[in-house]
């Protein structure tokens, strides 16, 4: 792999905004989405488990309807691409077991080999489940696969807008995610800025390195 040059990623990272304004004439090559999926595919999460399911949604009629519950925002509807950021609740030692599973399908590998790690997530989310806080720490999770979609997106030319303006039980209902075991978090609209979305030119405000920065 080449390494990407610093002044790449950082014109990247500023040339990124949170997309008010969409052309909806405009859409993701199929190319480029497959990368976009794959990063999502690619997220970290703790200890792999990758509590999550990412509805992509592309009908018009379905994200036109997505608008009401979306506090009245129009980029459900306008982006090419709409992500809705699910996470699995309730984590249990069966979805423990499909995952180490899948760990030795793909590394070829006895399942029995894995039983220590399978002993380390499994005693981590009966913890976190009797503490009453096993939800929260996979929700987190999703965060870390958004941020991760975001910078891909912005690194390839794809403008995106994270929404948590919305109505996440009626987003469940509307996408049948009720009774899954799956429920929405966040959303994430991807395509490409209005020509005429003011928000594209205002320069980005940061509090100043030294602010948040702090060196030890």
């Amino acid at each position: 792999m080449t390494p990407l040059a610093e002044s790449q990623l950082l014109e990247a990272l500023n040339w990124r905004y949170a997309t008010k304004k969409f052309d909806r004439t405009k859409k993701i090559p199929a190319e480029t989405w497959a990368a976009l999926e794959q990063a999502l595919v690619l997220s970290p999460s703790s200890c792999g488990l990758q509590p999550w399911k990412f509805i992509v949604i592309t009908d018009q009629a379905v994200k036109d309807k997505l608008v009401p519950l979306s506090w009245g925002q129009s980029q459900p509807a306008d982006c090419s691409h709409l992500v809705v950021f699910a996470v699995r609740k309730n984590l249990d030692e069966a979805y423990v077991d499909r995952f180490v599973a899948r760990i030795a399908e793909v590394r070829g590998v006895p399942i029995e080999s894995l039983a220590g790690y399978r002993g380390m997530m499994l005693g981590a989310v009966n913890k976190a489940a009797a503490g009453g806080y096993l939800d929260t720490w996979q929700t987190h999770q999703i965060y870390i696969a958004l941020g991760q979609f975001m910078a891909s997106a912005a690194l390839i030319g794809v403008d995106t807008c994270p929404m948590e303006g919305i109505e996440p039980a009626n987003y469940d209902e509307a996408l049948g995610l009720a009774g899954t075991g799956y429920t929405t978090v966040v959303v994430c609209p991807a395509g490409y800025r209005a020509a005429d979305d003011k928000y594209a030119t205002l320069p980005k405000v940061r509090f100043a390195a030294a602010d948040v920065v702090r060196h030890v």
